[in-house]
């Protein structure tokens, strides 16, 4: 047993590492097949629909958009609730770093509190932008 307590110590990182590419993996091979499953049952309807002369209704365009491009839009509400995470996540960090160490290590809390302040000021240019017509 003695022998083993030198390495477990490089063993955590070697399983962290192993770990976390096998659930990104574990991620890109359930995404594919939820869109494959997707595409057989549109296939299977749009051949059902030709075998009973219905008329085919074109196929939807998020269908071939590439990747998570419609998830990367947000509104408003996304927008200020981000700019309010990161602006108190970056006080609550400063505020522990004053507390427990010192004000110089505390000046690096203030990447997310300006993050933070920036998503709100895109907040505030977002809301107040005129309405554009689609016509």
């Amino acid at each position: 047993m003695t022998e083993l307590k030198h390495i477990i110590p490089f063993m955590i990182p070697i399983i962290a590492m192993v770990m976390g590419i096998s659930m990104a993996m574990l991620a890109i091979m359930m995404d594919y097949r939820k869109k494959r499953i997707m595409l057989e049952l549109l296939h299977k309807e749009r051949m059902l629909m030709l075998e009973r002369g219905l008329e085919v209704p074109p196929l939807p365009p998020e269908l071939f958009e590439q990747g998570r491009k419609a998830s990367r839009i947000c509104g408003p509400a996304t927008i200020l609730r981000r700019g309010l995470l990161f602006l108190l996540v970056g006080v609550a960090v400063g505020g522990a770093l004053v507390f427990n160490e010192d004000l110089a290590s505390a000046v690096w809390a203030g990447i997310p509190v300006a993050i933070g302040v920036a998503y709100l000021i895109s907040y505030l240019i977002e809301v107040n932008r005129p309405a554009v017509n689609a016509n």
